[in-house]
């Protein structure tokens, strides 16, 4: 049987939910917000193929999401795969840095909470893509080079094509084909695909597109 490795990445290549690098970004701004189409990654193309058995160690995660709004999600998802299927640890703090020293949180973010790791789960609500510190988190998560997969939650805002609006960072690197997308998991097979697919990605760090300026504000 092939290494894990080599299967995921066979997978990903044969996929139809995969972007490719060189494929044109269709999505207008929005709101300050990047696009996504909410159907790529929604499906699980992989089936029963990821056997636990084939896995490598659990994966420790950290969940970037907007702490006021999306709490619940982010405690269902650490209480429903996290503990139950035990696919990763949530290793984001309750709340956010309790400061108005950007330097100091920037630290904070980089030092506490990304390092390691080795995936951030981005949770894409009505109102991720205005705040500045999950744009932090993604630029951080890029720098070192960790994988990072988006999930859409059922409250993420569209416009009126449907498309998902996201931060732009993340935006940034789905397009490049470095980071995943996919819509909130069914089970604990569909979130295991996902994280996996990203992790494998997370190898091409040719891919990852970390130059934006960070935002300095929320937006309204």
């Amino acid at each position: 049987m092939k290494d894990i490795s080599e299967l995921l990445k066979s997978l990903v290549a044969q996929s139809p939910f995969s972007p490719r690098p060189e494929r044109p970004n269709p999505f207008a701004t929005l709101l300050g917000g990047s696009l996504l189409n909410p159907t790529l990654g929604s499906p699980n193309p992989f089936g029963t193929l990821l056997d636990r058995s084939l896995l490598l160690p659990r994966r420790k995660a950290f969940i970037s999401y907007h702490h006021e709004i999306d709490q619940g999600w982010a405690d269902s998802l650490g209480e429903t795969y996290g503990d139950r299927y035990e696919l990763f640890y949530d290793s984001s703090l309750d709340d956010e840095v309790d400061s108005d020293d950007p330097k100091y949180v920037d630290r904070v973010i980089r030092e506490d909470w990304v390092i390691g790791t080795s995936i951030t789960i981005v949770l894409c609500g009505s109102q991720t893509y205005k705040r500045r510190y999950i744009d932090w988190e993604i630029r951080s998560t890029l720098f070192h080079e960790h994988a990072l997969l988006g999930i859409r939650l059922p409250t993420a805002m569209t416009n009126a094509a449907g498309q998902v609006i996201v931060p732009h960072r993340f935006n940034d690197n789905y397009w490049s084909g470095y980071a995943h997308w996919m819509t909130w998991p069914v089970s604990g097979d569909a979130l295991l695909a996902g994280i996996e697919v990203a992790e494998a990605k997370s190898a091409q760090a040719s891919l990852i597109r970390n130059a934006r300026r960070k935002m300095r504000y929320n937006l309204p």
